[in-house]
């Protein structure tokens, strides 16, 4: 697609009446994705594109291929993909088929903007400064935007961007793209892009600072301790500051993130500790060159570890692209004593590089320093002990081949503690192929008894695991099912000695219908040796003892609803055994219906019901969240969450109004309650009115 500059001014109105529309390449032809990849698409897409000194423009005109209103979930920012009619733009503007940006809109006119990592992925919580606006006419509906090339990172002087666009109609079931990606990878993968040619260099931006400060007041109240109420009022700033086009400095003083959202519960029957995800803005830019290095349960760098109930004074972090090849992050936070705990002020420190080598594949290097300052731990039993710093080393080699039928990792990590122990380092490597009808995968992990990670999130250690997958799908003709086929997993753990303690084996069955609803059907079997003392409740503090043996089968369904209706649900079952020679039926649901665009309803309940021997016997818990999102435009937004957590013995109600006055510009309002289920009373609550505005210096 060559795209050309434009002399004239471009209206963001959502029509093609602007002369730049008139001369611009038409990309259309699109390529049909899903429910099959063998095919043009049948919903009809065309796109244009112009650029002038601040601003790239792009237009998309989405036809419908059924009469009928447009599906959307609501005008909430970031929406669902997969419940929204809706067109995608994925540009590479580094050109190494990793890293880029994307933005979007659905039907409605709800914005989608996120950083795009490992070569496919799309992090929502990333937050800029563009514009928008759609418009809807009987037979389409059309998106037009403009992005300033102050929001994007570009390598300077390079002419040949990757791009790739793509289009979601629910009412035709159809997903598609402008340059073809087979069905297996998804359709922002930058393995499959095509070509945005400029016809000169994109214009340097000259200086691009930009700051951000915030204003806050507040109340809360303790009812549980009763305590008097604790008002603050609070100001702090980030700044972004563009070092290259391509590399960003960002600054912090005194952040809040008091209007994040809060996480969603779960019914923990877990041994080891659960993984939340990281929301806060200031750690999403470029943050998977920290965060994902590692696996899902080995990552030697977690966000969240900074700055959890711990205040931060101020942060930097230097980070992106040095040219096609080199890539670095480096970020440094500074927390405040807290004397009731007797926490000293620590120090985080962690520096990333990342070498691009072959087509995309890369080698990286991370050093994670968290420090206690001005701290010597005291000799009083009484008092709580930190460590003086903990510090670890890594090294990955992430494979990815240019056709993205062949992926994997290989790692090494190694941690060093003011109290060295032996055993502290870290070996992991995994293997994938994947290709339209057969995906093989193979992982090895092993984690030493002496490995830890402080800023890190790691449940278990001292242990071995392997883990073999396999999957194949059929493709019948002529027929409501897209696809249908077996699914087999099983995970082994070892303790260093090669003696088994833990296996999974889990064997599925999976259908996927035309009209992209799913179902499937598992059992599993599973063995467990306790390492330790064990609540399999977690909540009533009796414990089965360490060493203890324990087996049993269970089965379970899974069925998610198509999304191309107002009401859309989805359930999963779970009947078999547990520990103790006992019994569990879990059923799990998700259900919500939309008023479109403007409002959207919906729930999350989980039951758990599980039979023990004494002193357990029979616990019930239940999770339920309902949630209520109005979006009175798409700058306005309510959202109210409530949570009832039996397991916690907690309800929590989290309400959220946001205004949008500007672009990247918001007021907050956020209220937060926590009650005593039974007998209902406070327990605790806060409000918070947040002001942040986004200047571009």
């Amino acid at each position: 697609m060559h795209l050309q500059k434009t002399s004239t001014a471009v209206n963001i109105d959502g029509s093609l009446d602007d002369p730049a529309w008139q001369e611009a390449q038409v990309a259309k032809d699109f390529f049909m994705i899903l429910p099959m990849d063998t095919s043009l698409a049948e919903v009809k897409t065309e796109v244009r594109m112009a650029y002038d000194d601040n601003f790239l423009y792009l237009i998309a005109v989405c036809y419908h291929a059924e009469p009928g209103p447009y599906i959307v979930e609501s005008l909430r920012r970031d929406f669902a993909f997969g419940k929204n009619d809706n067109f995608l733009l994925f540009m590479d503007p580094f050109d190494d088929q990793t890293n880029g940006f994307s933005f979007g809109a659905n039907a409605a006119g709800a914005q989608w903007d996120g950083l795009m990592y490992d070569g496919g992925s799309v992090d929502l919580s990333w937050d800029n400064k563009w514009t928008s606006e759609v418009k809807n006419y009987e037979d389409r509906w059309v998106f037009e935007a403009a992005i300033p090339f102050k929001t994007i990172r570009y390598k300077k002087g390079i002419t040949e961007w990757g791009i790739n666009f793509s289009r979601l109609d629910l009412k035709a079931a159809e997903k598609s793209s402008w340059t073809p990606v087979p069905r297996q990878f998804p359709s922002a993968s930058l393995a499959y892009t095509g070509t945005l040619v400029w016809d000169q260099p994109p214009p340097t931006v000259g200086s691009n600072v930009s700051i951000i400060p915030y204003a806050l007041g507040g109340v809360s109240s303790d009812f549980e301790n009763n305590l008097s109420s604790d008002y603050r009022g609070d100001v702090g700033v980030d700044a972004k500051i563009a070092i290259t086009s391509s590399l960003n400095l960002d600054l912090t003083v005194n952040p809040d993130f008091s209007q994040v959202e809060v996480d969603q519960q779960v019914t923990n029957l877990d041994r080891f500790e659960l993984f939340f995800p990281e929301r806060r803005q200031f750690f999403i830019e470029n943050g998977d060159l920290f965060a994902n290095f590692g696996y899902q349960n080995i990552r030697p760098f977690f966000s969240r570890r900074i700055g959890l109930g711990v205040p931060i004074r101020f942060g930097a972090r230097l980070s992106g692209k040095v040219n096609k090849n080199w890539r670095i992050g480096i970020m440094n936070m500074q927390t405040g004593k807290v004397d009731a705990i007797d926490l000293p002020a620590q120090n985080f420190a962690v520096a990333a590089v990342q070498r691009r080598v072959f087509a995309r594949s890369n080698i990286g290097l991370l050093v994670v320093d968290k420090e206690s300052l001005h701290y010597t731990p005291s000799d009083d039993p009484l008092m709580p002990v930190y460590s003086q710093f903990n510090r670890n080393i890594g090294m990955e080699y992430n494979l990815a081949s240019s056709n993205n039928l062949w992926t994997g990792k290989l790692l090494y990590l190694r941690s060093f503690s003011s109290q060295e122990k032996e055993q502290n380092m870290v070996h992991a490597a995994h293997l994938q192929y994947a290709s339209r009808k057969l995906t093989l995968r193979w992982q090895h992990e092993y984690v030493g008894e002496g490995y830890t990670a402080e800023v890190g999130y790691v449940p278990r250690r001292n242990y071995i695991k392997v883990n073999p997958e396999a999957e194949y799908l059929f493709f019948p003709t002529n027929s409501s099912v897209v696809s249908h086929g077996p699914s087999l997993s099983s995970t082994y753990f070892f303790n260093h000695d090669f003696k088994q303690t833990d296996n999974e084996s889990y064997l599925s069955y999976n259908v996927g219908f035309q009209n992209r609803s799913t179902v499937s059907a598992w059992i599993a079997h599973n063995y467990v040796q306790l390492l330790q003392a064990f609540d399999p409740t977690n909540a009533s503090g009796d414990t089965l003892a360490a060493w203890s043996e324990h087996r049993w089968n269970a089965w379970g369904t899974e069925y998610i609803s198509t999304p191309n209706s107002l009401f859309t649900y989805s359930f999963s079952t779970r009947y078999g055994g547990y520990y103790a020679d006992g019994k569990r039926f879990n059923l799990s649901t998700e259900m919500g219906y939309r008023f479109q665009p403007y409002v959207s309803i919906a729930l999350r309940a989980s039951y758990n019901n599980i039979l023990l021997p004494e002193p357990w016997k029979r616990n019930t818990f239940w999770l339920i969240g309902p949630r209520l999102d109005v979006t009175m435009t798409n700058t306005l937004f309510f959202t109210a969450f409530m949570q009832y957590n039996e397991q916690l013995d907690n309800i929590n109600l989290n309400t959220r109004l946001q205004w949008r006055y500007q672009p990247a510009s918001d007021l907050f309002i956020v209220y937060t309650d926590n009650y005593f289920p039974e007998p209902l009373g406070v327990r605790n609550r806060a409000l918070v009115l947040k002001l942040t505005y986004w200047w571009n210096v």
